[in-house]
């Protein structure tokens, strides 16, 4: 199965996060199918791949609690299909 989940990057106290897919088995800073967008929540911007966030929604992937939150900011996923 796959979702859409957090991975960390950046250095210490200055976190970033991107948006990946990756396989409900590997781990968090482990492998993943593809990178689907990025969040700093230090200045609160999120940049988002909607075509590719649709392609795996549409296939199945199911967001994680912080991702889902994070989607929902963004009114175009909405138009075409709701989070469920």
């Amino acid at each position: 199965m796959v979702k859409l989940r957090l991975k960390r990057c950046g250095r210490k106290q200055r976190v970033i996060y991107r948006i990946v897919a990756t396989d409900v088995r590997s781990r968090r800073e482990g492998r993943y199918l593809r990178k689907v967008g990025f969040y700093d929540p230090i200045k609160n911007k999120t940049f988002s791949n909607v075509p590719v966030i649709l392609y795996f929604l549409e296939r199945g992937a199911q967001p994680t609690g912080t991702v889902y939150d994070i989607l929902k900011r963004r009114p175009e996923l909405f138009k075409e299909r709701t989070l469920s």
